[in-house]
């Protein structure tokens, strides 16, 4: 009797084993949300350890905010916006050290067709950060920050609205140079208005090469990258949108496309199929509605069971009041995926006081193996910390 209590604890322990980390603990997963700000001077944010302390910051608009207590300095001059019929000088953020001078610096993306302008880490010494232009203006409404060319720097991807051209602005290199040069995608009257909706940056036809994907279709990557007029490839991605990823989300070998509303209601997945002649196809199939205006949208694995989740909210008062759905709650949420032929998305909110701005970052701000979130937009500005 004994042996067999052991064999069967055994055996019980070895299944156990085996089963990923969020089956082993079951646990429910909680964020604790902390409040940077609630005044609305962006709505782009990013993250990095600004003071160089061990910590992760938020930089946000004119301010960043150090960790852990989330104490707010001025980058440049800070100014609030108004939240009904205004808009800030501060759509999208990011963050990386420009000039390799071993301090991270801050960008950031103005309105559409605006600069887009990168700020010089002061290194702990007091006053403004200064300002460099990249670029004098910037279109789409997402315009991406990845490592387009492999360089392991991470480049620039969006529209040129005054020369018509779709473009991509690649990252100094060299340690000390702060120039970023300019290179044409293409030059067709494609994706090319400011305010162009959807945009993201994948591989899709898996060559190792990063393409540029529009609801129109995708620009395919060239070996050298620099060079212009890549070959567009034509597709029907649906309505306006945010960001947009490449995935496989049934598991039947070809990469599907995941793209949400940015100012209506509407998630969906892109089902890629093949004609007679090989050539792709795309059916739409519905994720979900729950709420209007996902103008930010990330991918990852928030409950570390291998399948990257969706995350997203509103963006409130994206196009003040005049949305569908635009008095609504500013919601935050993630999407728990379950991959299949037959594949799910399980709604799990977050907050109903929040939201999301033209993105938002996902990241592990503490270090305790947790993925948390950070959103700016008209709500103010936020930290989720997932709770053990």
């Amino acid at each position: 009797m004994k042996t067999y209590s052991l064999s069967l604890a055994f055996g019980l322990l070895l299944v156990w084993m085996s089963l990923p980390a969020s089956a082993q603990t079951n646990r429910p997963i909680k964020f604790q949300k902390q409040v940077l700000t609630k005044m609305f001077f962006s709505e782009g944010v990013a993250v990095g350890d600004v003071n160089r302390d061990g910590k992760k910051d938020v930089l946000s608009g004119a301010f960043w905010y150090e960790a852990p207590n989330w104490k707010q300095h001025e980058i440049a001059k800070g100014d609030t916006f108004t939240v009904n019929g205004g808009y800030s000088n501060s759509f999208l953020n990011f963050s990386m050290d420009v000039n390799q001078d071993g301090w991270i610096d801050f960008i950031r993306v103005d309105t559409p067709g605006e600069s887009v302008v990168w700020y010089e880490n002061p290194k702990n010494k007091a006053g403004h950060w200064k300002a460099y232009t990249i670029h004098k203006s910037i279109g789409n409404e997402s315009p991406a920050f990845t490592d387009l060319d492999g360089d392991g720097r991470l480049d620039i991807i969006g529209n040129d609205p005054e020369a018509k051209q779709m473009i991509w602005l690649k990252a100094p290199f060299k340690k000390g140079d702060t120039e970023w040069k300019r290179y044409v995608i293409s030059t067709d009257n494609i994706g090319i208005h400011k305010y162009t909706h959807g945009l993201g940056v994948v591989d899709m036809n898996g060559d190792g090469r990063l393409d540029v994907l529009m609801r129109e279709g995708w620009w395919e990557a060239p070996a050298d990258r620099t060079q212009p007029n890549w070959t567009f490839h034509r597709a029907n991605l649906g309505e306006e949108c945010s960001q947009m990823y490449l995935l496989d989300v049934n598991k039947d070998g070809l990469k599907d496309v995941i793209s949400m509303s940015a100012h209506k209601y509407g998630m969906w997945w892109h089902q890629q199929g093949k004609d007679a002649q090989g050539n792709p196809t795309w059916e739409k199939h519905e994720i979900g509605k729950l709420f209007s205006q996902t103008h930010g949208l990330a991918l990852a694995d928030i409950n570390k069971d291998g399948n990257p989740d969706l995350v997203t909210g509103k963006r409130f008062f994206a196009h003040n009041g005049k949305d569908p759905g635009a008095f609504e709650p500013a919601v935050l949420y993630w999407f728990e995926f379950k991959p299949g032929p037959n594949p799910t998305w399980i709604p799990h909110q977050i907050d109903d006081n929040s939201g999301v701005g033209l993105h938002l970052v996902v990241e592990d701000m503490n270090r305790d193996g947790l993925l948390d979130i950070i959103t700016a937009n008209k709500k103010g500005a936020h930290v989720f910390l997932q709770q053990k």
